[in-house]
């Protein structure tokens, strides 16, 4: 019998990542939802679902959700500019609780990604790198989900805005990231693969075209260069942090830092990935 947690089980990623382990055969008192508000994770508990609170920021919370767990999955945390400590806290509580296994949820092309989400995420691999827990690194492209806001602009105004040039995104659902999670949790001898992660591959272009497919009228893409981009998602109320971190993807798309041909999502998921079409689509419903 193999016990499975999830960090972040309530967020998005980590819910998905619960429902994927559930929809799988995994039995719920297998399975251990780590949250720091137990109240939203009622409906995971009526399922019969462990439910443990701890905080990324608690040590001794994480000790204590994490013992008895044979496979992790940290889910990394969205508190940019302190993951890295965050991260570590995790990895240092699973040592101490005896874990089998990490799976951590990085940025495709960590170790060598401009963008600036990927110092984080390459300062924890190296922490994994060095741990006495066996890990296997997940890293993600692009959610689809993050067009969302695009959705509303275009069918306001018939455009989206970006600054990432004709360069390629190799994107996904956020659920099919989360699919593929769980199947490498639940496969044999994967300490110290890494899996390079990205579903349906375009252009700006091509992401006005799938969003133009859900609004049902046309889109067209205006590239913009990064200051302007910074400008614009700063004047649509966007904290400055925020706005350069959005243009700062969009330079690394330029740059080809979100884009692989690997294919490995689809093997792992044993089907296409969901399209930026339909993923965009099922936000709006």
């Amino acid at each position: 019998m193999t016990t499975y947690a999830v960090t972040g089980a309530t967020g998005q990623f980590g819910s998905a990542a619960v429902h994927a382990l559930l929809d799988h055969g995994v039995a719920a008192s297998d399975i251990v939802a780590v949250v720091r508000n137990e109240a939203k994770a009622a409906d995971l508990a009526a399922r019969g679902v462990t439910i443990r609170v701890a905080d990324y920021g608690d040590p001794a919370s994480l000790r204590a959700a994490f013992d008895g767990v044979d496979k992790l999955l940290l889910v990394s945390g969205s508190e940019v500019g302190k993951r890295v400590a965050q991260h570590t806290n995790v990895i240092e509580a699973a040592e101490a609780a005896g874990v089998s296994l990490i799976a951590y949820t990085s940025v495709l092309k960590a170790d060598t990604s401009t963008i600036s989400l990927a110092p984080e995420h390459v300062a924890t691999e190296e922490r994994l790198a060095s741990s006495s827990v066996p890990s296997v690194l997940l890293r993600n492209g692009w959610y689809w989900e993050n067009y969302a806001a695009s959705v509303d602009q275009a069918a306001a105004t018939g455009a989206i805005i970006g600054s990432g040039g004709q360069g390629v995104l190799a994107g996904a659902a956020r659920a099919d990231y989360a699919t593929a999670a769980v199947a490498v949790l639940l496969s044999d001898d994967q300490a110290g693969k890494v899996y390079e992660l990205g579903g349906e591959r375009l252009t700006y272009d091509g992401v006005a075209d799938a969003i133009a497919a859900v609004i049902g009228s046309g889109v067209t893409y205006k590239d913009l260069s990064t200051d302007e981009h910074v400008g614009a998602l700063e004047g649509a109320g966007l904290p400055t942090p925020v706005a350069q971190m959005l243009a700062s993807a969009d330079a690394g798309i330029a740059r080809g830092d979100l884009d692989t041909e690997s294919g490995v999502l689809a093997r792992l998921l044993g089907r296409e990935p969901v399209s930026a079409a339909d993923a965009l689509r099922a936000t709006r419903s």
